[in-house]
């Protein structure tokens, strides 16, 4: 099968909202180990958060990179973290994957997670979505159509699932920026039940 069968609707090169907001639902696998995506947040290159908003450096050189691969960084110095890089070659801009409900592979998440961590904690949030699919620095700049690590339309999932766009967590600069999207009803997706990131209690109207 074709990377661009694969990613059939999914168009990288579009504003970073807009595909943040088409890869809920969407499948990410790796080796055979993945999940639907439930919950993304967007950044670019005018965004004060952004990892790129001073301009280049080592770290962040594959966010400057091709839309549709992988842009992976370290977060506190221990947990890797996945973002689709969208947009223009020399743009930069990307999509942090915050989250997946894992529905392939679950035995070797479990077995990467360890044996404390239940099923709904396997990819909730972005550090331990990285961390129950094994990804590392090894794959950063990775193509995400590629054979091994690549984004896939869900089969069966629905066209009109409810989608909710939310602030942003995790960040001090531009976190009233309503780039976060979450899949509504989802029990996969991070933020602690009645905190700034719980959907349940957004004000936000899905859309």
């Amino acid at each position: 099968m074709s990377g661009t069968a694969r990613l059939k609707g999914i168009d990288f090169k579009r504003r970073s909202p807009e595909v943040a907001r088409r890869l809920i639902g969407a499948t990410l696998l790796i080796d055979g180990v993945g999940g639907i995506i439930v919950e993304v947040e967007a950044y670019d290159r005018e965004d004060p958060a952004s990892h790129c908003f001073s301009g280049p450096t080592p770290r962040n050189a594959a966010m400057f990179g091709p839309p549709g691969h992988a842009y992976i960084y370290v977060s506190y110095g221990m947990h890797f973290c996945l973002n689709v890089v969208t947009e223009g070659e020399g743009i930069a801009a990307a999509v942090l994957l915050r989250a997946l409900e894992p529905t392939v592979g679950l035995e070797l998440m479990r077995r990467r997670r360890g044996p404390r961590i239940g099923d709904r904690d396997l990819a909730r949030g972005p550090g331990r979505l990285c961390a129950a699919l094994g990804l590392s620095l090894a794959e950063n700049g990775a193509d995400l159509c590629g054979d091994a690590l690549w984004i896939a339309e869900t089969s069966g999932f629905p066209a009109d699932a409810p989608i909710v766009a939310t602030p942003r967590i995790g960040i001090s600069q531009a976190a009233d920026w309503p780039w976060r999207f979450a899949l509504v009803g989802s029990s996969w997706v991070s933020g602690r039940k009645g905190s700034r990131g719980d959907i349940t209690n957004s004000a936000e109207t899905p859309e």
